[in-house]
């Protein structure tokens, strides 16, 4: 363990309500929560990150791909470049096996895949985490909490199986903190304590999962194809072994039905053609995918992310890429808010930028899927059209590649604003950088004309702000928040336009 937030005594005892605290209280250890926990650190926040589990584990790795927003954002942590170096790049997608979408048309310093394990990814971000000073509590369970003006009470006890291995909550208390973020997956023990519904449906039951050595190479790197009642994938680990994600429409038992290899190999036979000599299995289960979406991912002080607040399909991979860029929207606001910098308003914003986005890939994901699956005249009709179309449409394409990558959402903007305002901000050359090498403070970035007066506001900000101008002779000042989306923007402000603008976004010098 690493760091201290101030949430138990000198024995490792959890205290139990108190003062008003700057803490913040992560659940769960996936991807979501160590993005969201090393941020808040790395902003001086105080963090516990509760997890059940005694630690994480790679066999639990469902997610393969980092889409081109999401290495984005890790690049804004100095992250991007290792994870790259780990895994591999593909710069071609194959759709319903006769579209190919060319990566290399992204508007992005990534404009590929990049496939590479979820632990991997787990990996890079937990050691972040510790290296900001994020507190860690394995083998903790959140039974309950309680919410008052100052904060909120986390009722924790050690999880089931973990007494006397060592966990941090090996009796029953209470954790205290200013807030509460649930990303502790679908079934949210966060999300059932503030009693949010998770309305929704099973899309897909008896999905089969197996890590196994190939006998034969696959020739892409991800492999992928249905056909008739059956789907498969294939993707590398980078040891040896390939995860099968398998599923045949015709057989629906439950999730605890008994597996074996040979169904697993029957199954990638219908979708691929051949099994390409499967071996060794070193795991193997069956899981159902949902598609769900809680309608509220604020409850007062306590915040939803990722699995916790939406689930879907696997088609497209944007799981964990959504949940890590839920992450990359809530940590600043808290930090801002925490820090003093922002009124606490600015955390509503989280609802109604990121609800939108996880309604959108819900919907997207889903029609993937099933099109993919698509085995009546009238579906495989409609499949064949919209292959064409994409095929032909350029616009349509581009639309469709902007929502899988992530690249493609905006959030809301208010009446009268600039129209770069809300958007994404490329990775824009500046003076002596780039614009992803400038954010990696986890300060706004301010970015002028070389030649543009910033009167003494922008000094007064140093904490919270990173001032840059144009490699180009472009006019236009623009104010980029944390997450690398425009705040505001002007052509040629005053300098009392300017210093309302940082005081909006940044709060007083």
């Amino acid at each position: 363990m690493t760091g201290s937030t101030g949430t138990t005594d000198k024995h490792g005892t959890p205290r139990t309500a108190g003062a008003v605290s700057r803490d913040v209280i992560v659940v769960g250890a996936g991807p979501t929560g160590l993005l969201l926990a090393g941020d808040l650190a790395t902003a001086g926040i105080p963090v516990t990150l509760v997890e059940k589990r005694p630690h994480r584990t790679s066999n639990l790795s469902r997610a393969f791909v980092l889409h081109a927003r999401t290495l984005e954002q890790l690049d804004a942590r100095g992250l991007a470049d290792e994870l790259e170096s780990k895994g591999r790049t593909l710069d071609r997608l194959r759709l319903f096996s006769r579209l190919t979408v060319d990566l290399t048309t992204l508007p992005s310093r990534f404009n590929h895949l990049l496939v590479l394990p979820q632990y991997e990814v787990e990996r890079v971000l937990e050691r972040r985490a510790v290296e900001a000073g994020v507190r860690f509590a394995y083998e903790t369970e959140v039974t309950g909490l309680v919410q008052d003006a100052d904060g909120v009470t986390l009722r924790v006890r050690a999880a089931t199986g973990a007494e006397g291995t060592g966990g941090t909550g090996r009796t029953p208390g209470e954790l205290r903190a200013a807030y509460v973020v649930g990303t502790d997956g679908m079934r949210s023990a966060v999300r059932e304590a503030v009693g949010l519904p998770f309305p929704g449906r099973s899309a897909i039951r008896s999905v089969v999962l197996a890590d196994v050595r190939l006998a034969e190479e696959p020739e892409t790197l991800l492999t992928v194809n249905a056909v008739g009642d059956a789907f498969a994938f294939l993707a590398p680990f980078g040891d040896g072994y390939y995860r099968v994600i398998g599923w045949d429409r015709r057989r629906n038992v439950a999730d605890d039905a008994p597996l074996d290899l040979d169904e697993v190999k029957e199954i990638t036979r219908l979708a691929l053609g051949r099994d390409y000599g499967m071996h060794d299995a070193r795991w193997m289960s069956r899981f159902h995918s949902d598609e769900r979406q809680t309608p509220a991912y604020r409850v007062g002080r306590v915040f939803l992310a990722g699995d916790a607040a939406h689930v879907h399909t696997p088609a497209g991979g944007q799981g964990m890429n959504t949940g890590l860029q839920d992450a990359a929207n809530l940590s600043w606001k808290l930090a801002a808010t925490l820090n003093g910098h922002a009124h606490t308003d600015l955390l509503d914003t989280y609802q109604s930028e990121r609800h939108p986005v996880g309604r959108s890939v819900l919907r997207s994901s889903g029609g993937l899927v099933r099109l993919a699956m698509a085995n009546r005249p009238w579906t495989l009709a409609a499949r064949t059209l919209l292959t064409t179309f994409l095929d032909h449409a350029r616009p349509a394409r581009t639309r469709m590649l902007g929502q899988i990558t992530g690249i493609g959402y905006s959030y809301p903007s208010p009446r009268g604003a600039h129209p770069l305002v809300g958007k994404r901000v490329p990775d824009v050359a500046l003076r002596g950088g780039r614009l992803y090498e400038a954010l990696r403070g986890g300060r706004f970035v301010l970015i002028t004309p070389p030649d543009a007066p910033i009167g003494t506001g922008a000094d007064a900000r140093k904490d919270r702000l990173t001032v840059a101008s144009w490699a180009s002779d472009r006019r236009t000042t623009l104010l980029i928040r944390p997450d690398g989306y425009a705040a505001w923007a002007a052509e040629e402000p005053t300098t009392e336009e300017l210093e309302a603008a940082l005081t909006a976004s940044t709060g007083q010098g």
